[in-house]
């Protein structure tokens, strides 16, 4: 029953992904018949990350009331009916309006389900599970891509993920007693557990630090993701096409490097895995600093994303182990919502950067929130010590 739970949750994981990626996918096909500027795309993106970050910041709560698999079927069951109702929109401002159950259904799965996986299971899971996250996340383009080659409109990319999504909650609804009797089969009860207040939360020994780390992660990865085409671009001089797939296999070393943690996560820690990550994340960044030809630069672009992978599963399964398992739910929405914080705001950022100053900084940039990530994380695992002694 344990590995049948331990499956659905690994179609969540993927679940989850699938989304994440097809707006941008999609948006050239898009913004035409919707008859708005191309950069409207940001506006629903935002909308998505506004909902995303609030329902994150309360997942604790709706997890204390619901439990997580009931959580995970109804916040599930919303981006279901958001991507639904993407394939029946005909205007951007109903866009925008699906665009809020979207961010709130997705924010509080997000958290409810790393929660669960911290609680109840091993470190290889946590990194086996995000790196499914992965596979959604190339799936999704995929599928649009599909739809869009084959004649239809965009309407049926999203039509078609959305009926995925509704038969996923369709099997969690008949797994629900499963996700009781594992709560109960581990011991830990975090439903149940005293709530914290937001402030409360922030005041726990080592919270900020773990916060600023998880907004060092996610500024990193995305803002790699974002504009490393446009930096071997326009400052390496290599060709648009060779750029664009020099810049996919850093998230193919992200998901690969996911894949191959999973196997040796539980015999070195999740401690040594965040170093380890962070090493080779800052070697790859000072790679792409050196003035010694393409090869070196793609090379870093890859060491960044398999010193990624590790990360931020390790972090976020360690989260019991620095809060203690009765505070996890609380310090994991602040987590997962100052994440989302770094994904939406840091990357854009560097745009302003790469205009109005030079995207050579890129490096710089980059390295700059690997150190703080670095810092932060040393920080807690300090305070962590000082406990435990």
């Amino acid at each position: 029953m344990t590995s049948l739970l331990l499956i659905i949750i690994y179609i969540a994981f993927i679940s989850l992904g699938l989304p994440d990626s097809i707006l941008g996918s999609a948006w050239p096909s898009m913004y035409g018949e919707l008859n708005v500027p191309v950069s409207y795309a940001g506006i629903v993106s935002m909308i998505i990350a506004g909902g995303t970050i609030v329902s994150s910041l309360y997942s604790e709560k709706f997890i204390r009331k619901l439990g997580t698999g009931v959580l995970t079927c109804v916040s599930v069951a919303m981006t279901a009916v958001a991507l639904l109702g993407f394939s029946f929109t005909n205007s951007f401002w109903q866009l925008c309006l699906w665009a809020i159950p979207y961010g709130l259904g997705a924010g509080s799965v997000d958290a409810a389900l790393n929660n669960f996986v911290a609680l109840h299971y091993k470190a290889k899971h946590m990194n086996w599970l995000h790196s499914f996250w992965g596979v959604g996340a190339t799936l999704g383009p995929y599928i649009m891509g599909l739809c869009l080659t084959n004649g239809l409109r965009w309407n049926s990319g999203y039509w078609t993920i959305g009926i995925i999504q509704t038969v996923l909650v369709a099997g969690l609804l008949f797994s629900l007693p499963l996700w009781k009797g594992k709560q109960e089969a581990g011991g830990v009860e975090a439903e149940k557990t005293k709530s914290l207040t937001l402030r409360e939360t922030t005041k726990l020994p080592g919270a900020k630090a773990i916060l600023i780390a998880f907004f060092s992660y996610c500024a990193l990865e995305s803002t790699t993701g974002l504009w490393a085409s446009s930096y071997m671009v326009l400052y390496k001089g290599v060709n648009a096409e060779t750029a664009a797939k020099w810049a996919s296999l850093f998230y193919l070393g992200i998901t690969i490097g996911r894949f191959f943690s999973g196997f040796i996560a539980d015999k070195l820690g999740n401690k040594t895995m965040v170093r380890i990550g962070q090493g080779t994340a800052g070697l790859g960044t000072l790679l792409l600093l050196l003035p010694m030809g393409d090869i070196l630069a793609l090379i870093g672009l890859i060491l960044i994303g398999l010193g990624c992978a590790p990360i931020y599963p390790s972090l976020l399964h360690e989260t019991p182990n620095n809060f203690g398992a009765d505070k996890s739910s609380s310090i994991m929405g602040m987590q997962m919502a100052c994440a989302y914080v770094g994904t939406t705001f840091i990357s854009p950022i560097f745009g302003f950067v790469a205009e109005y100053i030079s995207i050579s900084l890129y490096p710089i940039y980059l390295m700059f929130f690997v150190i703080l990530m670095f810092v932060m994380v040393e920080r807690m695992n300090k305070i962590r010590n000082r406990q435990v002694h």
